[in-house]
C-alpha cells in the first residue's frame, strides 16, 4: 500500500549547497538534536558530523544564552546540513542566533515575551529569509486553553500552535513550519490529523520525552507510523534519552518500513530459537555494524536498496536467504552463503561475516 502524502506549502531552510527543502513533494526529512553544549563548539561539531554520516538532514542545537547563540557561527561554517536554533523565554537570543547563522528558528511565541518582540523576531527572520518554527508541547499549553477543554486536549494543541501560525502570518510572514508534541501517542496522532486538516503549513512530527532507547523507540515507531502511515508530517525526529545517534537510525527505520525512504542496506534476521546452533545474535548485531562501516567506507550505497538476511537454521533460513540479495543460512557452527537466491558456498561460522562484508563491498565498488 503506498501512502498518498498531504501537500504542504515549501520550505527552504539554509542556502547554498546545505539547503534543504521540506513540504510538498521533497521527501520527509530527518532531524536530530544535539546534547553537547553549544557553546562547546568542538564537541558540537564533531557529534553534528557524526548525525550526518549516519543520514541526519537538519541538526537543532539549543540556545540557552548568548554564548550559545554566538557559536553557532563558528558550528555553521563546520557543518554541512541546515543548522536551527532551539530558543526559549528570550527574544534576544532568537535574534541573536539569527544574526550569527541559524538557518531556521524554533520558539514558542507564547513563552519568548509580548507581541512586540514577537514581531521584532519576525522582522529579522522575514528580512533574512529564515524559516520559524512554531513549536507548542503538551506541558506548555496556556492556562486558559487547559481550562477551556479541560486538561491536555488536541484540540487545544491544535488551537495553540494555529493561534500563534496566525499571529506570525498576520505580521506579514509564512515561513513557518509547526510542530505540536505529546508524550501521549493516541492524543498526539490525534492532534495531527485535526491540525493537518486546519492548515498546509509543514509539519514537524514526533512523540516528545518517549523514553529510553527501547521504550522511547517503540513509543515513537507507533506513534509515528500512524502520523505518517495518514500522509502526515513532512520532517520527523525520534526523540530518545540517550545517543542522537540512535534517533537517526531509528527514524530512517521508520520511514523505510513505512515505504517513505528508500536506498540504504536493510538486515532482517530471525528472532532465534532452540534450533539455532551458531551465534546468531551475535552475528546480527556485527552484521549490522559492518553495514554501517562499509555504508561510511562507500556512500554510494545509500542509493541502493538492498536487502541482506542473517538466519538461524536450517527450517526458514535458506529461503528467507533466498529472498535477500545477499544471506547467511546457519547450522552447526557453519552456515551458507547466498548471493542472489543461490548458494554460493558453506562456510564455518568464523568466515561468514567477511565473507559477507566482501560481497557486500564489492556490490559497492559496483554501485
Amino acid at each position: 500500500m503506498q501512502i498518498n502524502r498531504k501537500k504542504t506549502r515549501e520550505v527552504r531552510i539554509g542556502t547554498g549547497e546545505r539547503a534543504v527543502w521540506i513540504g510538498g513533494e521533497h521527501p520527509i526529512r530527518i532531524q536530530s538534536m544535539t546534547n553537547t553544549k553549544t557553546a562547546d563548539v568542538s564537541s558540537t561539531v564533531a557529534q553534528i558530523h557524526e548525525l550526518e554520516r549516519e543520514g541526519c538532514e537538519i541538526i537543532r542545537c539549543a540556545v540557552p544564552d548568548m554564548d550559545a547563540a554566538e557559536a553557532l557561527a563558528e558550528i555553521k561554517e563546520a557543518i554541512h546540513i541546515p543548522l536551527v536554533a532551539d530558543i526559549h523565554f528570550d527574544y534576544r537570543l532568537a535574534l541573536a542566533a539569527m544574526e550569527h547563522g541559524a538557518d531556521k528558528i524554533r520558539i514558542n511565541p507564547g513563552n519568548i515575551g509580548d507581541a512586540e518582540k514577537v514581531r521584532e523576531v519576525v522582522e529579522c527572520a522575514k528580512a533574512r529569509q529564515i524559516p520559524i518554527r512554531v513549536g507548542v508541547n503538551s506541558g506548555s499549553l496556556e492556562k486558559e486553553l487547559l481550562e477551556k477543554y479541560g486538561g491536555v486536549t488536541a484540540e487545544g494543541l491544535c488551537e495553540s500552535a494555529l493561534e500563534k501560525a496566525r499571529m506570525i502570518e498576520g505580521m506579514g510572514y509564512g515561513n513557518l513550519v509547526i510542530s505540536i508534541k505529546s508524550s501521549d501517542v493516541l492524543l498526539c496522532t490525534d492532534a495531527h490529523e485535526i491540525l493537518s486538516g486546519e492548515t498546509d503549513i509543514p509539519l514537524h512530527v514526533g512523540i516528545t520525552e518517549a523514553g529510553g532507547l527501547i521504550r522511547g523507540n517503540i513509543k515513537s515507531a507507533v506513534g509515528l507510523a500512524l502520523i505518517l502511515s495518514r500522509g502526515i508530517g513532512d520532517t520527523i525526529r525520534v526523540s530518545l534519552t540517550g545517543d542522537p545517534i540512535e534517533e537517526v537510525r531509528a527514524a530512517k527505520q521508520i520511514l523505510k518500513s513505512l515505504g517513505l525512504r528508500k536506498g540504504g542496506v536493510e538486515v532482517v534476521s530471525c528472532p532465534t530459537c532452540g534450533r539455532t546452533q551458531i551465534d546468531l545474535i551475535g552475528l546480527a548485531n556485527q552484521t549490522e555494524e559492518m553495514i554501517r562501516e562499509v555504508s561510511a567506507q562507500y556512500p554510494g550505497l545509500q542509493s541502493r536498496d538492498l536487502k541482506i538476511a542473517v538466519m538461524g537454521c536450517v527450517v526458514n533460513g535458506p529461503g528467507e536467504a533466498r529472498e535477500a540479495d545477499f544471506g547467511i543460512a546457519g547450522g552447526k557452527g557453519e552456515g551458507l552463503l547466498i548471493k542472489n537466491g543461490q548458494v554460493v558456498k558453506k562456510l564455518p561460522e568464523a568466515e561468514l561475516l567477511p565473507a559477507l562484508r566482501e560481497e557486500l563491498a564489492a556490490a559497492a565498488e559496483a554501485s
